[in-house]
């Protein structure tokens, strides 16, 4: 009796998968891969250059297997830019801009009108090669070290930002560091974090 009983549990279960296998057959479900974005970490500080914890997590993130990007949009002095990053780990991209800020004293960028054009598009250059990058979703991590001091400075604009932070296709975070942080971006952070001397 326990045989018959278990045949038939079985030839039932047989039946009902054979149904659900019909109706797919018959009328299939549309699934669609949804990948999710990663959050976007802002992290403040009261005076620059105080971000190293970020840039050590993200060494270790490449240590680990990810993909990193870190772009210094403000600094520079080692010969990178767009066409010379500098690979770390293996995962790790570290690019700065060609010619910035913190090579020239304000005053000079001030009064050479060349100067002050080239520091622009060489920063605009590397702004644009991250944006890319957002876009792309080829890295794990994208951390854009003082994008703040570019947007206050009208390097960049705070919408042209917002729109490709919105649009963007990264599975990981998005870091961005700066000293004042326009109201509108803190609307749109995961996590908003002030480091403290």
């Amino acid at each position: 009796m326990a045989s018959s009983v278990t045949e038939n549990y079985f030839i039932n279960n047989k039946d009902y998968a054979n149904q659900i296998l019909e109706q797919e057959r018959t009328n299939p479900t549309n699934l669609e891969l949804i990948r999710q974005n990663g959050q976007i970490h802002i992290y403040q500080s009261p005076y620059r250059g105080s971000f190293s914890t970020v840039i050590r997590d993200s060494l270790r993130n490449a240590a680990l297997g990810r993909k990193v990007l870190l772009a210094q949009l403000m600094k520079g002095g080692v010969n990178q830019g767009v066409l010379n990053p500098i690979n770390l780990c293996g995962n790790l991209i570290w690019i700065r801009s060609s010619n910035s800020y913190d090579q020239h004293s304000l005053q000079d960028i001030k009064n050479n009108e060349g100067l002050s054009n080239s520091v622009r598009d060489s920063t605009i250059e590397l702004w644009e090669f991250c944006k890319n990058q957002l876009l792309s979703g080829e890295q794990d991590q994208i951390i854009l070290d003082e994008v703040f001091r570019a947007i206050e400075l009208g390097i960049i604009d705070c919408e042209d930002l917002i729109s490709t932070l919105e649009s963007r296709f990264i599975s990981g975070e998005v870091i961005l560091t700066g000293t004042s942080i326009p109201k509108k971006l803190l609307l749109i952070a995961d996590q908003v974090t002030e480091l403290r001397s």
